[in-house]
């Protein structure tokens, strides 16, 4: 391994986010779609900079920095923001991943779409992005009712994912007379044992940090939770975002001799969310975007109109403000690695049309993580909680 290449990248990099930053100050364009095309750029799909030895980092990376996002967006789940604006977080996000659901999948067959794609598209669809999400409310400095149901929807919005694509994936080995309980066992056994290993880490975590410097975690304990969270999570093979996200919320709810308990993980996440969107945007391949033919166009187009429509009857249920009810569903367009972790999933199932749902899945999710932060950015301004 050339040593010299990787603190090359490494420090070019960091430079790089500095640079991104200042421009999305000046141009009003969320950092991650700047970092997303950066590595575009850099990656394969464009001039090929990055050495593969930093490449072959991106697993280790992404874990870190969506493992910190996890906590931070467990951390907004806290007893008093439930006890505000818990009947719109539990209507916006149910209504909203089963909308979307519905709508793609019914749509992708009506246009002629296999039965068995349309059903797994729609599983894949109710993903989000919550690294973006939450990059995007930090660089906006947004605050308000708003910004808080959409952080806290984003939080939970995986975990209905998870079941529904789970029940979905029963229905299509159903329908292709393979049918078994074991899958659906299988995903509630994950998001179980996310909820377990959550728990396990959030729980001592609570009561024992903090206490060496009063007030809050020090930062090797901000790492050290991090690290053994995602490490448990991997090692277990289930989720690290919703295993960081019952942490956080352990910890934001327990801990009362905490003044600031994730101080120091906002301190130490942005190096890393900075090398985990440059390593994602060259993992994307752009030649994926000529092979979603009609059906991804149609995913495309449902997903949006799904997400907008979704978020609307949400907010009627629980009673928002029209402006909220407006803007909702744009705010949660952002689809990445979950995303695209469903469909591996899928493909693995279904291998006959493995081809078809990567294409879908990898082509989408380029358009969705550079698109998706620009429309989540816009709508916290269109509400008047953003810089």
């Amino acid at each position: 391994m050339d040593v010299h290449l990787i603190l090359l990248t490494l420090g070019g990099l960091l430079l790089v986010g500095l640079v991104t930053d200042e421009i999305g100050q000046r141009t009003r364009l969320p950092r991650v779609t700047l970092l997303i095309l950066f590595g575009v750029a850099a990656g394969p799909s464009g001039f090929d900079l990055l050495p593969k030895a930093f490449q072959d980092w991106y697993e280790f990376l992404a874990s870190v920095a969506l493992t910190m996002v996890a906590f931070l967006l467990g951390g907004k789940l806290s007893f008093t923001a439930l006890r505000s604006h818990g009947k719109e977080i539990l209507a916006v996000s149910i209504a909203v991943v089963a909308i979307t659901a519905l709508f793609v999948g019914i749509g992708l067959t009506v246009i002629g779409t296999p039965v068995l794609i349309a059903l797994l598209l729609a599983g894949i669809a109710t993903s989000t992005a919550p690294a973006a999400t939450q990059d995007v409310v930090r660089q906006s400095r947004a605050k308000g009712p708003f910004t808080d149901i959409l952080l806290a929807v984003v939080a939970v919005d995986d975990a209905w994912g998870l079941v529904v694509f789970s029940l979905l994936l029963v229905m299509a080995k159903g329908i292709a007379g393979d049918g078994t309980l074991a899958i659906l066992g299988h995903g509630l056994w994950e998001l179980g044992s996310a909820l377990a290993v959550g728990a396990a880490v959030g729980l001592p975590a609570a009561f024992l940090t903090g206490r060496l410097k009063s007030g809050e975690p020090m930062q090797a304990e901000a790492l050290g939770l991090v690290f053994l969270c995602a490490g448990l999570a991997i090692w277990l093979g289930v989720s690290f975002l919703l295993a960081g996200m019952v942490a956080g919320a352990i910890v934001v709810n327990l801990a009362k001799h905490h003044s600031r308990p994730f101080h120091e993980i906002e301190h130490i996440e942005w190096p890393f969310m900075v090398f985990f969107f440059v390593l994602a945007g060259a993992s994307l391949r752009l030649d994926s975007l000529y092979d979603i033919g009609l059906i991804g166009l149609a995913y495309l187009a449902l997903r949006t109109l799904a997400r907008v429509f979704g978020g609307w009857i949400g907010g009627i249920m629980a009673g928002t403000p029209i402006l909220h009810r407006r803007w909702i569903g744009l705010a949660l367009i952002p689809q990445a690695g979950v995303a695209l972790g469903m469909a591996l999933v899928a493909a693995n199932h279904f291998p006959q049309f493995a081809e078809t749902l990567l294409a879908v899945t990898i082509g989408t999710t380029i358009v969705f993580e550079v698109v998706g932060p620009i429309l989540t950015q816009r709508a916290l301004r269109k509400v008047g909680e953003a810089e």
